[in-house]
């Protein structure tokens, strides 16, 4: 479902929202009674409220957001929110080309299957993932603190914590790339970077080595897709402590 709003004032008050084109001769109170007529836009706050989904909007050339309800957990009362993703038709990795977004119905044969194990999605059925296992929700700003400090923890007990900083490194990276939060790479890269200049004398020297290694990787084009993996660095101090295991 894709909705254009071009030259649109919107009214926002405790409940809804709603879109109206301006006549530049209309008068102030013209424009006030606008909020009596019934409005496509309240019926589409119900409807994402009630089945609880979304809507993909376009807001501009190769531009693109998202309509949902949101309410506060201290009021009853809901709103209808609009987010607006980064610019592109790719701004969100893991769901492909918003241009390629379509109803099912234009399709000869439907793209799930008859026996629903299709999907024209980038996502696969079999890849589907248990609601038992932990998500990243970074919804509160304490969420995103806490995955950090947890790279960052196992980031000043290498090279002993090796498998698990690479692990959380991966994990909070694929995170971002799936919001479009792309800034966070370059911070935690200049983190990574802070890590290694902090390192005592007594650290290990593979400490320093998988320290940067990881810190250059987030700035390089292969950080930015989704489908590849930051992988250690291979020293022969690394060597070493995989022969002693």
């Amino acid at each position: 479902m894709t909705f254009t709003f071009k030259k649109i004032l919107v009214f926002i008050n405790a409940h809804f929202c709603l879109h109206v084109t301006i006549d530049a001769g209309a008068s102030d109170e013209a424009i006030g009674d606008t909020g009596k007529i019934p409005s496509f836009t309240v019926l589409l706050h119900g409807s994402l409220k009630v089945e609880n989904m979304v809507a993909i909007c376009q807001v501009g050339s190769e531009w693109y957001g998202m309509l949902y309800s949101w309410a506060d957990p201290h009021k009853k009362k809901s709103n209808l929110m609009l987010s607006i993703f980064e610019p592109g038709v790719k701004s969100l990795p893991w769901l492909g080309k918003f241009t390629h977004l379509a109803p099912h119905q234009i399709f000869t044969a439907s793209p799930y299957g008859e026996d629903d194990n299709k999907t024209p999605f980038p996502v696969k059925i079999t890849e589907k993932r248990s609601y038992s296992l932990n998500h990243v929700g970074w919804i509160k700003p304490a969420g995103l603190q806490a995955d950090i400090q947890k790279v960052l923890r196992h980031a000043r007990k290498l090279p002993e914590k090796m498998p698990h900083f690479y692990k959380e490194l991966n994990r909070v990276r694929k995170a971002a790339l799936s919001y479009g939060f792309t800034e966070l790479l370059d911070a935690l890269s200049a983190m990574l970077d802070r890590e290694c200049r902090l390192l005592p004398g007594s650290a290990h020297p593979d400490a320093a080595l998988q320290l940067s290694h990881a810190a250059n990787a987030l700035r390089t084009e292969m950080a930015r897709d989704i489908t590849q993996t930051i992988t250690p660095m291979s020293t022969k101090y690394s060597s070493i402590i995989n022969e002693a295991r």
